[in-house]
Parts: C-alpha cells; sequence; structure tokens
C-alpha cells in the first residue's frame, strides 16, 4: 500500500512546490457532478464476474492556486453517492445468476493539473489522490428459474461464501485517478471526465480464517460535473 501512496504523496507535495514560484490564483469553484460506474470486486480467490453498472452524483469543490507556465494547478474535493457491487458469471450450468449492489458515501480529493484556456475555452487536466468511502446499505438478488433453482454444489472452486455475507468493513481507502476536459464558458465550466478507482482496503475480513484474502471494490466511472466560478 505505502508503495500506491508515495507517488500520489509525493504529486500533492509538488504542487504545493510549484505554489511557491508561479503566479498565484484565488479561485473557487463549486458545483455538481453525476455519472455512470462499471464496478467489479476484486476477490481472492478470484470469482469470475460482469461489470456492475450504477449511478453516482455528488457536489465537487475546487480551488486554483497558482499557474506554473502552462500548468494550472488546483485542489478538488468531492463528495459523492455511489453504487457500485458485482455482477457474478455463474457458468456452471446452473442458469442462476447474483448481483449485489453496494452504496457508498465516497470522499475523493485530488490534485488537480490543467492545460489550455483559464478563461474562457478549453482545458485538459488530470485528477489524481486518495479517495476515502463510507458503506451504506446493500442488496442482494439471486436469480432462477422453476426448472433450474438455485444450486451453489457445481460452483467453480467451490467459493460460495459470499452468499449472504454482509460487509463486515465499512469504512474503505484507495486511489483514485481521471483524464477530462472541461469547457469554460460565461454561464460556468462544463466537465466531461473518465475516472478509474482501485480499492486498497477489502470488505470483508481478510484474516486467515476468513474465506477471502481480497475483497476490494474497483470502479471504471464515466462522469460529467457543472462548477461555477465563486471567485477569481
Amino acid at each position: 500500500m505505502r508503495r500506491l501512496l508515495m507517488p500520489l504523496f509525493c504529486m500533492l507535495l509538488s504542487t504545493a512546490a510549484v505554489a511557491q514560484v508561479g503566479e498565484l490564483r484565488s479561485n473557487l469553484a463549486i458545483g455538481f457532478n453525476g455519472g455512470y460506474n462499471l464496478s467489479k470486486v476484486d476477490f481472492s480467490p478470484t470469482i469470475k464476474q460482469n461489470l456492475q453498472p450504477g449511478l453516482t452524483g455528488g457536489f465537487t469543490v475546487r480551488y486554483t492556486t497558482e499557474k506554473y507556465f502552462a500548468l494550472i494547478c488546483a485542489a478538488q474535493l468531492e463528495v459523492n453517492f455511489a453504487q457500485r457491487g458485482w455482477n457474478e458469471l455463474i457458468d456452471d450450468g446452473s442458469n442462476n445468476t447474483y448481483t449485489r449492489t453496494t452504496n457508498y458515501v465516497e470522499i475523493p480529493f485530488f490534485a488537480h493539473l490543467g492545460w489550455g484556456k483559464e478563461e474562457r475555452g478549453l482545458q485538459f487536466f488530470v485528477n489524481a489522490g486518495p479517495q476515502f468511502g463510507l458503506f451504506l446499505d446493500d442488496e442482494e438478488h439471486y436469480g432462477y428459474s422453476g426448472e433450474h433453482p438455485w444450486d451453489e454444489s457445481h460452483r467453480p472452486n467451490n467459493i460460495i461464501e459470499q452468499y449472504g455475507k454482509e460487509v463486515e468493513n465499512t469504512l474503505e481507502y484507495g486511489i483514485a485517478g481521471g483524464l477530462g476536459m472541461e469547457l469554460k464558458t460565461g454561464i460556468g465550466n462544463f466537465i466531461i471526465e473518465g475516472r478509474y478507482f482501485f480499492g486498497l482496503s477489502d470488505m470483508f475480513g481478510n484474516a486467515k480464517a476468513d474465506p477471502f484474502g481480497r475483497s476490494a471494490n474497483t470502479t471504471i466511472t464515466g462522469k460529467i460535473s457543472y462548477l461555477i466560478d465563486i471567485t477569481k
């Protein structure tokens, strides 16, 4: 985990260092965001899955601190509701299906680095930083037909402990990053972004006596945002 977090920590430090030599800014923008998640859970032992769709949305605050040559540096904080989970690919001949939707409040904190227009026009950007989450609730769906009742007896490697198992770790942390572009106009800033989240914490216990050594969320997100400049 340290090897994954150290590059992000160094990026945040370098952003702060740039503030000492760049052209100072004090720009605050606030707004809202919404999008679509495609999620899996990284299990060990492995469970075959399809991507699980879900919705996400929340509030965004961004504070721009400086411009260093062409690089525009800012810090960005979000508070979002996010649907995640997993959709099992059950290929044991039972025709069973299983999906679980997990709901989180997620809080990403990003170093936001942009290139392009500061006022009106197009800007490209990179977001990267830690993300924390709080598990709210979940919903399981078991699919089967009358001719093919629910049957766990032929699951690959006999991995069935996930069925009905409660989420044990409600606090989540990981790293997230995104690429996008922002159109700055006289009526606000319109943003499109693609983002990836890699969980470093597990939703289930991971001790030797537990069935899973890893059970962490991974999520691909497509997101649109609208921000209004409060100060310039």
